[in-house]
């Protein structure tokens, strides 16, 4: 059981989109994590068209964690994604909610850890780096931090300030978890080469545009036949359980001293 965090550095590159692409189309099961300090869950009226009301929102899972029926609550928290085997946790529905959920991503992310047994993956939409109420906990907890940007110079420039903090960190604590770089419309001017160079950080995937495919999972669109965009969600999520294999292999023989 992984848990893997995409996030970004300015604008919106599609952190929202790309988290619920690879929950849908993931090889396992997977849930979908707004923890987007924004509010407003933005996959309740995106992905989900406003038809879905949670059975509790993320105040709920605070109050369920300060009365310690934190696991017992979480999964009814959850909305079922149909024809899939992902599920989705909303978010804040304000920033003022969001100020409040800051003290439950710790507790529920030992939660999620506790899913190992039922073969699922988290992925969480983390919004953008530096933000008031950003999850902060949960960059300390993940196993993987996915660092979502498109490939024009503004939005490189943004992103490699944080990429620059992460590779910092990484050398004085090795055993923090490892950042990669997801890269939205390669070439439009500069590729994977450029990019890894510039931010000193792996790209694992690059996803094309694709403004039909794209509206499946960001304003719950239905699609008439497989998109391009699909198509690279599937390599992508290969890409990034072939990464998190590499890093528990070397993990592991640490973990055996």
């Amino acid at each position: 059981m992984s848990v893997i965090v995409l996030t970004s550095a300015c604008g919106a590159p599609g952190v929202t989109t790309t988290t619920m692409g690879l929950a849908c189309t993931w090889s396992r099961k997977a849930i979908a994590v707004e923890a987007d300090p924004v509010g407003g869950s933005s996959i309740l009226a995106g992905y989900f068209r406003g038809f879905q009301v949670p059975a509790q929102s993320v105040v709920d899972l605070l109050l369920a964690h300060r009365n310690g029926r934190l696991a017992e609550q979480f999964p009814l928290s959850l909305i079922p994604v149909e024809s899939t085997t992902a599920a989705v946790l909303p978010g804040p529905r304000s920033h003022a909610q969001a100020r409040s959920a800051v003290e439950l991503w710790e507790p529920l992310s030992v939660t999620w850890k506790a899913l190992a047994s039922a073969d699922t993956d988290v992925l969480v939409d983390a919004g953008r780096l530096g933000m008031e109420s950003f999850a902060e906990s949960l960059l300390r907890l993940a196993d993987l931090i996915l660092l979502v940007t498109r490939s024009d110079l503004p939005s490189l420039a943004a992103a490699r300030q944080w990429a620059e903090q992460a590779n910092d960190t990484r050398q004085d604590h090795p055993e923090a978890p490892p950042w990669a770089v997801v890269l939205i419309d390669p070439g439009n001017p500069y590729g994977v080469r450029e990019t890894s160079s510039v931010l000193g950080l792996p790209v694992v995937a690059t996803l094309g545009l694709d403004t039909r495919g794209a509206a499946v999972y960001s304003v719950g669109a239905r699609p008439t036949r497989s998109t391009r965009l699909r198509t690279d969600l599937v390599t992508c999520g290969q890409n990034i359980r072939q990464m998190l294999t590499a890093v528990d292999a070397l993990i592991a023989p640490r973990g055996a001293l």
